[in-house]
């Protein structure tokens, strides 16, 4: 039974919407009322072979590593888009961007965002009485009522959108190098630049709806990013509630920051330090939710999408999945494509005493789970959730669900096929 119960947890975070089977707490004997915590670490283009776990040749991932030993590692894990808003916005929403209306990436001029009619996880754990933070890139829209504050995060601190989408003071490492934020006259930036090179607006770094950094300095944001979380998790724990923290970090997007990049003796130079820097700032959130609430916290760590290829060696490694036909043909296996470089991501799961440990799973093999808003009719006992605690969405009529039974401590039982789809049933409109 506890094995079965671990399987139905872990099938629902296939295709980012990780967290929305979880909403539910129905327990029962002392367990009642004990709400876990989730922490949801968001790695930016990382390559399924940038884990160390994964794969053999790379050596920067110490921390990463040492999680998968001491939890479960997904090696065929699949992200809902090869693209950054429409992978964000299926995670928080259990959606699919046709789904939940992100299909593209958002700009710096992008007026709107993630639908408003669309329900966040972040909504609905604060219903359920939790804490909500989200550190890190958003890219979900930055005006209004697009921000975080008011898509349910009770903290948020971060980027609006990707790093490389506004000058900065320390543009760091890209292809094609960036300058930083012009300087002088006062007759405002000139708008020739190159491609992918952003100098019309200074990037700014937020602190809920203020700006608290404008340019922001690149070479600082990964310490400022790990004192804010570890922050989050301690006060959240002092207050006795459950909490939510959301950490979509800027690595491994580029540009790179310079601060204490320098050459491996492997050749890979800025992208290895940045990638062991990266571990460290999770290996510093993993450290103080072992200090703080090592017992009832779950924390994921997974990727938006695959490397960004023409970035070429400022760029993660797809592992195997290098896609020999398309690189013949002059293209590329990984980010912003469908081949499997592009949205196959490292996924680690990690819950002592929950979790079993040094674990390598395939279970979410060729699965799709894709948890839409509405009430299951199968579902009673189960309290009020986030099926039924939604706002009606404007997404066409979903297909009847395919459902198992209701399992463990309010949990769905797997259906009694292996290779599944289960679509939840929207109230009409």
């Amino acid at each position: 039974m506890g094995w079965l119960f671990l399987k139905v947890l872990f099938v629902g975070v296939t295709l980012l919407g990780c967290l929305y089977p979880l909403v539910d707490f129905c327990c029962s004997g002392d367990t009642r009322g004990q709400k876990p915590n989730f922490v949801i670490i968001l790695a930016d283009d990382m390559g399924w072979g940038d884990l160390g776990a994964n794969w053999a040749e790379t050596k920067d991932t110490a921390n990463l590593d040492e999680m998968a030993a001491e939890g479960m590692r997904f090696v065929d894990f699949h992200a809902a888009a090869s693209t950054c808003s429409p992978s964000r916005a299926s995670l928080l929403t259990g959606r699919l961007g046709l789904r939940n209306g992100v299909t593209h990436n958002f700009a710096v001029t992008s007026v709107g965002g993630l639908p408003l009619n669309e329900t966040t996880l972040a909504e609905v754990l604060r219903q359920a009485g939790y804490v909500t933070g989200m550190i890190g890139k958003w890219h979900l829209g930055h005006h209004g009522s697009y921000h975080p504050n008011f898509r349910g995060f009770d903290y948020y601190f971060g980027i609006p959108y990707s790093h490389d989408m506004g000058c900065t003071d320390t543009p760091g490492y890209n292809h094609p190098p960036c300058p930083a934020c012009p300087r002088g006259d006062g007759d405002g930036p000139s708008r020739t630049h190159e491609r992918d090179c952003y100098t019309d607006v200074a990037l700014p770094l937020y602190e809920n709806l203020n700006i608290v950094e404008q340019p922001v300095n690149l070479s600082g944001l990964a310490q400022k990013y790990a004192e804010k979380a570890t922050q989050f998790i301690q006060h959240a724990s002092a207050s006795g509630r459950p909490f939510l923290l959301y950490v979509a970090l800027a690595h491994m997007h580029v540009p790179l920051s310079g601060t204490r990049l320098s050459a491996d003796r492997r050749g890979r130079r800025p992208y290895g330090a940045a990638l062991r820097e990266m571990d460290r700032l999770v290996g510093q959130i993993k450290d103080k939710v072992g200090r703080t609430a090592r017992e009832n916290t779950f924390l994921w760590f997974t990727g938006d999408n695959g490397p960004w290829a023409q970035k070429c060696e400022l760029a993660g490694s797809v592992g195997p999945f290098t896609g020999s036909w398309q690189t013949r043909q002059g293209g590329s296996a990984a980010k912003q494509t469908t081949w499997e470089g592009g949205h196959r991501v490292p996924a680690l799961a990690y819950w002592p005493g929950t979790v079993p440990i040094n674990v390598t799973s395939t279970a979410l093999l060729r699965c799709c789970f894709t948890p839409t808003v509405g009430r299951l009719e199968s579902m009673e006992p189960f309290r009020p959730s986030a099926w039924n605690n939604t706002r009606p969405s404007t997404s066409p009529a979903e297909p009847k669900p395919v459902t198992g039974r209701s399992g463990p401590r309010g949990f769905m039982s797997l259906p009694s096929f292996l290779t599944w789809k289960r679509m939840l049933r929207k109230p009409s409109l």
